[in-house]
């Protein structure tokens, strides 16, 4: 009975060992909470900003109305408004990884790291040059889900490199995206609960799965 018991734990072992090996497990969910908190600051500031121009809903009608200066001012500021929470976003994502990796003893830029960063630069450049060619057009409205839809496509392609959650983080964003792609009225508040509440809830989950344990020790 201790023999097999032993062999059990061997195997364990190596299994987690062999997963270490093939896959990126540095990720901290505390990225993914300050991600989501940054997310619904810049969602807020678009709210106050957009329903002072009257356009709470971001409907296509509504933004169609506008004149060339009043959308140009539209377009350059929720610009600016996704760069900053991108840069911070980042930022915070790389401190509770490179801290974690630390923590845990491993380096953060190796072979796996490598290619889960390839894995999700393609669909996220991809997409934000569609993005651009949405703006480009004057279809702004449809950069929400777009944004949602090709986000969900990165960490979906990115989480074979890393846990398994990521890739049911990546299908809500892209079913979600494709929600809004016919609920246009509220591309804001379904950009809110993508980047925002579903980055908050993923990175609780991931906290408490992998990370509250490792702290108590």
């Amino acid at each position: 009975m201790s023999d097999s018991h032993e062999h059990l734990q061997t195997l364990t072992e190596i299994r987690s060992l062999m997963e270490r090996s093939s896959k990126f497990l540095s990720l901290s969910g505390l990225s993914g909470i300050s991600a989501g908190v940054v997310a619904l600051i810049g969602a807020g500031a678009a709210y106050v900003r957009l329903h002072n121009n009257n356009l709470t809903l971001m409907s296509y009608e509504r933004i169609t109305r506008l004149n060339g200066p009043d959308r140009q001012d539209m377009v350059d500021f929720l610009i600016l408004d996704g760069a900053l929470v991108l840069v911070a976003a980042l930022l915070l994502g790389v401190f509770f990884t490179v801290r974690k990796a630390r923590r845990q003893g491993n380096g953060v830029w190796n072979s796996i790291s490598k290619r889960l960063l390839w894995a999700l630069a393609v669909p996220l450049v991809t997409g934000g040059i569609f993005c651009l060619a949405l703006i480009r057009f004057n279809l702004i409205w449809l950069t929400f889900p777009t944004t949602l839809i090709f986000y969900g496509m990165a960490l979906y392609s990115g989480s074979k490199y890393t846990v398994r959650d990521v890739e049911y983080l990546g299908l809500s964003e892209i079913l979600l995206g494709l929600v809004a792609l016919f609920w246009t009225g509220y591309s804001l508040l379904t950009w809110a609960v993508g980047f925002g509440i579903l980055h908050i809830v993923y990175g609780t989950v991931m906290y408490l799965k992998y990370e509250r344990d490792e702290l108590k020790r």
